[in-house]
């Protein structure tokens, strides 16, 4: 009795893990400065990688590789959206890095899973991570503002 009672427990935790993991897979969420300082070490592993600080860009970091699956779908819907805003006052930038070449960035930033991306504002301070496949829109909401100037008080 007490083996089957352990069972069930057991079955019952690991569907709710995976019900939470689940919900938060896409997810566009919010990271606080607090919880992502840009140290030293950050910034020149960032700017080896590609992404540069920029006085007025955005970048939309995601990191793949040739065996992940998701990660295709990834880059259709960070291409379009970075095409989409290409028009806007400043633009955001692409990176995208294959997790194998770029392993001490994915232990840096906290990569535990592919595909994941990364938007980082033109100071390479993390603003938002996305873990999963992100819906477009949401995406979109989340770089607009960084790819616009702040509205002046005249």
């Amino acid at each position: 009795m007490t083996g089957i009672t352990l069972l069930i427990v057991t079955l019952l935790v690991a569907i709710a893990f995976g019900l939470v993991w689940q919900r938060r897979q896409g997810r566009v969420r919010t990271t606080s400065e607090s919880d992502s300082p840009v140290t030293d070490e950050r910034r020149r592993l960032l700017e080896a990688a590609g992404a540069a600080a920029s006085a007025d860009s955005a970048t939309v970091l995601h990191f793949s590789a040739d065996w992940c699956g998701p990660c295709a779908a990834v880059r259709r819907v960070v291409g379009q959206v970075v095409n989409d805003l290409s028009e806007e006052p400043h633009p955001p930038a692409e990176v995208e890095l294959d997790i194998d070449e770029y392993p001490a960035l994915a232990r840096e930033l906290g990569v535990l899973s592919l595909p994941t991306t990364f938007i980082l504002d033109s100071d390479l301070r993390e603003r938002f991570r996305v873990s999963g496949v992100p819906a477009a829109a949401d995406l979109r909401a989340a770089l607009e503002p960084l790819s616009r100037p702040p509205a002046s008080n005249s």
